[in-house]
């Protein structure tokens, strides 16, 4: 006769005879993988190597120091070993007539003027293959302007589209006829950029209303100039070296 419960208790009397006899066989297999068989050496599989991945460990950030005082003693190529101290001290725009005019031998009014004066604030001008039209070289700007400049002064040129023209000389106008020693100063009309890229905030009214004397009286504004082109070798100095760039500053 069928009963259920012997059913029911036979099944589980099985399963837990599987569940001792499964260790009992996988110890008796490792025995008798030692010595063919004889079981004095147990033979231990070795562990599976582990699922979580190792975390790469974070560089240490290496801190540069930059050096900029030969930046400002190396000669400018082309400009009869001109340095950047001459060039800027005074901060006037310096004109040899014996030599083509080009920045910073005076300036034309399509030279990349800008651009060829980081050149010489960043750059290591010993370099062959670098010199002070290396950025300006860079074809980001415009190949030239809209309208050719005219020839003669004031040297603008002619205006896009068809702006509307005064029909007679104009009035209102304030001219001042004060003789030449009644001027005391104006803003100075030197470098550009100096101004911007040299002179921090603090200094920029002073150095603005200053004058080339000023300028030159124990160099006032070299160690301002120093200063700030520390920071931005601090902010681009690596971005361009990774340009292939050979930068004027010494690192430490």
């Amino acid at each position: 006769m069928f009963d259920p419960l012997k059913t029911i208790w036979a099944a589980s009397s099985a399963r837990k005879l599987i569940k001792i006899a499964t260790p009992l066989a996988l110890a008796a297999m490792l025995v008798s993988c030692g010595e063919d068989g004889s079981g004095s050496q147990v033979v231990v599989p070795a562990p599976l190597p582990s699922t979580t991945a190792t975390g790469t460990p974070t560089p240490t950030a290496t801190a540069v120091s930059y050096n900029v005082d030969r930046c400002f003693t190396q000669a400018i190529q082309g400009e009869n070993g001109a340095t950047l101290t001459s060039i800027l001290i005074p901060d006037t725009l310096k004109l040899d007539l014996t030599r083509t005019s080009h920045f910073p031998n005076g300036r034309d009014l399509d030279d990349q003027v800008i651009d060829i004066l980081l050149a010489t604030l960043l750059l290591d001008m010993t370099v062959t293959g670098q010199g002070p039209n290396t950025l300006a070289g860079v074809p980001l700007n415009p190949p030239a302007n809209d309208k050719p400049f005219s020839i003669t002064f004031p040297f603008l040129a002619a205006p896009n589209g068809a702006p509307q023209i005064a029909s007679g000389t104009g009035s209102g106008f304030n001219f001042r006829n004060d003789p030449d020693s009644g001027y005391v100063s104006v803003d100075r009309m030197g470098n550009p950029a100096v101004a911007t890229a040299l002179i921090g905030s603090s200094m920029k009214l002073s150095f603005n209303d200053d004058t080339p004397t000023g300028d030159a009286t124990n160099q006032k504004y070299l160690a301002e100039y120093k200063n700030e082109l520390h920071k931005l070798f601090d902010l681009i100095g690596d971005d361009l070296e990774n340009l292939q760039l050979k930068i004027c500053a010494t690192k430490s």
